[in-house]
């Protein structure tokens, strides 16, 4: 992984023998894990198209990938904004030398969020209790979250289930525009 990530001829070659499968690496600098995911020109063959598309092949219903999105917005997205001003989640705001600090690693930048909170936000829209918690535990299962008591961490996956710098903006500025209260930009 190490190799992939920093030598550049290595990550081609493997990117050219990855192409073939239909596989693509991803990664993030942000992220502390990486993972593979299918190229644009085979999900319609996994997926499915048009009428017969399957938004994933986890067996996750509308609401558990709609928790999944919502979940992402609530922990990545704060903890990208803590990575790029280089503070660390726990940290006291006002530190004179924030910026001359190194990028803090994903878990050390990284909060959770209650259950109690987020069936208090999002659970008439999500299902209410008994449906999240079964979306809850199907995420932790495949990967995407932590459960620890009350508290929903990330798991290694939740990181690098969108590319964040390209749908960033469409999500919080349109998705989620009535949830953090914004209105949607013009494009």
């Amino acid at each position: 992984m190490k190799r992939a990530l920093s030598d550049e001829s290595f990550r081609a070659e493997l990117d050219t023998r990855l192409s073939p499968c239909g596989l693509k690496f991803l990664d993030n600098v942000y992220a502390d894990h990486v993972t593979l995911a299918l190229t644009r020109d085979i999900e319609p063959k996994i997926f499915g198209a048009r009428d017969a598309w399957q938004n994933n092949n986890a067996g996750l219903a509308r609401d558990g990938v709609a928790l999944l999105v919502v979940l992402w917005a609530l922990i990545i997205l704060p903890k990208r904004e803590r990575q790029e001003s280089h503070q660390n989640a726990a940290e006291n705001q006002d530190d004179m030398f924030g910026k001359d600090k190194p990028l803090p690693r994903a878990e050390d930048a990284s909060l959770g969020i209650s259950c109690k909170a987020l069936l208090a936000d999002f659970g008439d829209k999500l299902g209410k209790k008994t449906r999240m918690n079964i979306n809850l535990g199907q995420l932790a299962r495949l990967g995407f979250i932590e459960m620890k008591g009350d508290m929903i961490h990330e798991g290694p996956l939740l990181d690098l289930m969108m590319d964040t710098d390209t749908l960033k903006e469409r999500i919080v500025n349109g998705a989620l525009a009535d949830i953090f209260k914004r209105a949607p930009q013009e494009a």
